[in-house]
C-alpha cells in the first residue's frame, strides 16, 4: 500500500534513472495526452509530494502521477525484461539511453505546466517528507474539526501529505486511543506528539526496504495487518473494521483493550 515513504522511495529511484538525462522515449497511454511527445526533452527532477510524484522535464512541463492503491512506477536498465505487469497495464513509458521508467495501472496520469503544479498539489497540507514541513502548522490543521475522528482526520491530505491506512492504525496504537476518537477528545499534548512521530516514522522508514513502526524484533508492525493476533502490549486479540463514509474500503486495526475511545 504505497504510503508518503514508498511514494518518496520511488521518487528517488526515477530521479536517479532520468534526471539529467534527454528522453529518447515518451509513451504516455491515457487518450488525453497520448499524442505527447517528451523526446529530446531532459527530465530535470523528479520531487515527492505527499504521495503525488511530479516528474518535471524540459520546457517547463511536468508529468504528475498518483499511485493510490494500486499503481507503480519501475524502472529497468536499457534492453532489461519488463516485470511489473501485463503490457496492457501500462499507462506511461519514459526512457532514455541507459534506463526505462514504466508506469502500471497509474490511475492519475497528467501533463500540465510546471507553473501550473498548484493546481494538482496545491490543496495538500504540510508534506512529513518535505523540505517546508511544518509542525506548528500541522498540528493546527489537526486540530481545526475537533469533531472529526481521529483515523479520518489523519488520512486527509489536506491536513497531512503522506499518511495512508497502516500509519493511521499504528499512529492511533502509540497514542493510546482509538481511530476513531474525536480529535478533540485527544489527552492535552497528543496533537503535537501524533504529529512528531509521524514525521519520525516517515522519516525512518524513507530508506528502508520493508516499513517499521515497531523498535525491535522480528515484528515490523504492531496493529496493522494483525487481527486476531494478541496485541504486542497486553495481548488482547487485535480488532479489524472499515473506517469512514462506506466509498472506499479503510481496513483500521486497534487494540480494544490498550486503545481508549468509540470503536466502529
Amino acid at each position: 500500500m504505497p504510503e508518503g515513504d514508498n511514494v518518496w522511495q520511488t521518487a528517488q529511484r526515477l530521479h536517479a534513472a532520468l534526471a539529467g538525462r534527454l528522453l529518447t522515449q515518451s509513451d504516455l497511454r491515457v487518450p488525453r495526452f497520448a499524442t505527447a511527445d517528451l523526446t529530446g526533452r531532459s527530465v530535470l527532477d523528479v520531487t515527492p509530494r505527499g504521495k503525488h510524484l511530479l516528474t518535471r522535464i524540459e520546457g517547463g512541463l511536468t508529468l504528475h502521477s498518483h499511485l493510490r492503491m494500486d499503481g507503480s512506477w519501475q524502472v529497468y536498465d536499457a534492453g532489461e525484461r519488463r516485470r511489473g505487469g501485463p503490457e496492457h497495464q501500462i499507462r506511461a513509458i519514459l526512457g532514455n539511453a541507459e534506463h526505462t521508467a514504466v508506469g502500471y495501472r497509474l490511475p492519475v496520469l497528467e501533463l500540465l505546466r510546471t507553473a501550473d503544479e498548484d493546481q494538482v498539489v496545491g490543496h495538500l497540507g504540510p508534506d512529513l517528507l518535505g523540505p517546508d514541513w511544518d509542525p506548528a502548522t500541522a498540528v493546527a490543521h489537526l486540530v481545526a474539526d475537533p469533531t472529526r475522528p481521529l483515523g479520518e482526520a489523519l488520512l486527509d491530505q489536506r491536513i497531512l501529505a503522506g499518511l495512508g491506512n497502516v500509519y493511521k492504525s499504528e499512529l492511533a496504537f502509540l497514542a493510546r486511543v482509538t481511530p476513531w476518537l474525536p480529535v478533540g477528545e485527544l489527552p492535552p499534548g497528543t496533537p503535537e506528539r501524533l504529529v512528531a512521530t509521524a514525521r519520525r516514522l516517515l522519516e525512518t522508514n524513507k530508506d528502508r526496504p520493508h516499513r517499521r513502526t515497531t523498535a525491535t524484533g522480528s515484528q515490523l508492525l504492531y496493529v496493522y495487518g494483525r487481527e486476531g493476533r494478541p496485541c504486542p502490549r497486553c495481548g488482547t486479540p487485535v480488532r479489524k473494521a472499515d473506517q469512514g463514509d462506506g466509498s472506499r474500503r479503510r481496513p483500521t486495526y486497534w487494540c480494544p483493550r490498550c486503545q481508549s475511545g468509540p470503536t466502529s
